[in-house]
């Protein structure tokens, strides 16, 4: 991987090339396994191989994946590999014109699409799981009042404890302890509304 840290996306050909349904999919599922060929992602998304390396050259074009090191002595299959930790996609640096605001809100809509399609999923599961992981996992909301202010300062919080954690899952990965350990997506959302 060549950039360990989150790559900021700011412009409107990288954020459409990942606002792609499938391309989502194939970046989210190459991210949790660090390293895939088109042919373990295709099965993993139930498409053919040739429209998932198809989507991935195109993730590719855009930096936001790249080649990886064959995991094979045998080198015949192609591996790939984020670029980065993953992304941050800001509405600050899409707000400047109408088509990039419009491309903007459609890629949150995608996304919060496949994070409530991936928490039904969990859900319809859940008693597969077991009681450790049903008992381990959390569905909550809080309602504040807040200033903006306040909820900038309670997100860098919030996205400093997941980071902590994100850092201590590769550590102890990176050591050698993947006993119990799952994929987990935490989810959070803080927005204003009016009731």
């Amino acid at each position: 991987m060549a950039d360990p840290q989150k790559r900021r996306i700011t412009d409107l050909g990288t954020l459409k090339a990942l606002a792609h349904p499938l391309r989502s999919q194939l970046y989210r599922a190459l991210i949790m396994a660090r390293t895939a060929t088109a042919s373990q992602l295709a099965e993993q998304a139930d498409e053919a191989v040739s429209l998932v390396s198809y989507h991935l050259r195109k993730l590719a074009e855009h930096g936001l994946i790249e080649a990886a090191e064959s995991q094979r002595t045998d080198g015949r299959e192609r591996w790939w590999q984020p670029a980065s930790d993953g992304v941050d996609i800001h509405e600050a640096d899409f707000r400047d014109a109408p088509e990039k605001a419009a491309a903007h809100q459609a890629a949150t809509r995608l996304f919060h699409e496949q994070r409530t399609e991936a928490y039904r999923r969990y859900l319809n599961e859940r008693a597969t799981w077991g009681s450790e992981w049903s008992n381990a996992s959390t569905d909550s909301e809080s309602l504040m009042r807040l200033t903006a202010g306040e909820l900038t300062e309670l997100t860098d919080e919030l996205l400093g404890v997941l980071k902590k954690y994100e850092e201590k899952g590769r550590t102890a990965e990176a050591a050698g302890d993947s006993h119990g350990r799952e994929n987990v997506a935490l989810h959070v959302f803080g927005f204003p509304f009016r009731a």
